[in-house]
């Protein structure tokens, strides 16, 4: 009982993953705007209906059994357009996607700082509509992540089920907004990755992979590595929590494998926040993260400050 308890709060972050801080700013215009990755009926279903259920607060959303990958677009308020771009990749063990919390409350933040943030709703593997019955395929590689943890050695990490899917889904994300730049008033230089938990796999694979769908930067939350990484890999920000019950020592790793590489990195290992920490405050320095990413965009010309009210006006000659 105990271990079916742990495995839910990793396959389904509904524990710590509600950004209630959220739920008073105000929506960013645009917001609600969804684009379909692929034209219908090109992708294969899983055969059976997305479900879409409240956890914890009536706004807060678990998608599961997820056929049909989309974008849901967040722009900045009028003038306030910086020229970045980031898509946001929330987390769920590729069973559910925490789209709320772990998607749009961070969405909407990253938009009130002049960034047109996208969220990603990528591919799922199939479960069973009661949200405590797990697939056992999903069952199995949470029992080896705990294994994994237990034993101290670095062992590599399979691919979990459902995860090609998802990676094929991000680089088609990235594509779509490069080829939307002048649209959306995007810099197509200038366009991110922030992944949680298995968005966080997803944006490493992204970052290593196919050129024509790599980010410009990755900001890779709780998550994990497998290949190695190249010398033109896009610069890293890179977060995690000691307490990790799952992934303690991954963005160690994942900060390791990029400084080798010889690419620009940035970590933080906030001493307390589990697997799974966003816009909600816990009372621990990981309530810090998104200022911390804040300032390593800042820092880098990607984000506006908090009080900043230019837009962007093109690339300069």
């Amino acid at each position: 009982m105990r271990l079916h308890h742990r495995l839910s709060t990793l396959c389904f972050g509904i524990v710590t993953l509600v950004a209630a801080a959220s739920a008073a700013a105000q929506s960013p215009a645009g917001e609600g705007t969804v684009f379909a990755l692929y034209p219908a009926g090109t992708v294969a279903s899983l055969g059976v209906p997305e479900i879409r259920e409240p956890i914890g607060d009536p706004d807060e959303i678990l998608i599961r059994n997820v056929s049909e990958p989309t974008v849901e677009l967040f722009l900045p308020a009028p003038g306030r357009a910086n020229g970045t771009a980031v898509i946001v990749a929330p987390g769920g063990g590729f069973v559910g996607i925490d789209y709320s919390a772990g998607g749009a409350a961070v969405a909407r933040s990253l938009a009130q700082r002049g960034i047109t943030a996208l969220v990603l709703k990528y591919r799922t593997i199939r479960s069973a509509p009661d949200p405590m019955q797990m697939p056992e395929v999903h069952v199995k590689e949470m029992e080896a992540l705990i294994t994994r943890k237990t034993s101290g050695l670095p062992v590599e990490i399979p691919h979990f089920a459902g995860e090609q899917h998802a990676i094929e889904d991000a680089g088609r994300a990235v594509k779509l907004v490069r080829q939307r730049a002048r649209e959306w008033q995007i810099d197509p230089a200038r366009i991110g990755f922030l992944g949680f938990s298995a968005g966080a796999f997803i944006g490493a694979e992204l970052a290593i992979g196919d050129k024509a769908s790599r980010p410009d930067f990755v900001a890779l939350l709780y998550g994990g590595l497998r290949t190695p990484v190249p010398a033109d890999a896009p610069p890293a920000f890179i977060a995690g929590a000691g307490d990790d019950d799952y992934l303690p020592n991954d963005p160690v790793q994942l900060y390791t494998a990029w400084r080798q590489a010889g690419v620009a990195a940035e970590l933080h290992v906030y001493e307390r926040g589990g697997h799974g920490f966003n816009l909600k405050p816990q009372g621990y320095t990981s309530d810090q993260w998104f200022e911390d990413l804040s300032m390593w965009l800042q820092s880098r010309k990607l984000m506006l400050p908090a009080r900043a009210s230019h837009g962007y006006r093109g690339r300069q000659p």
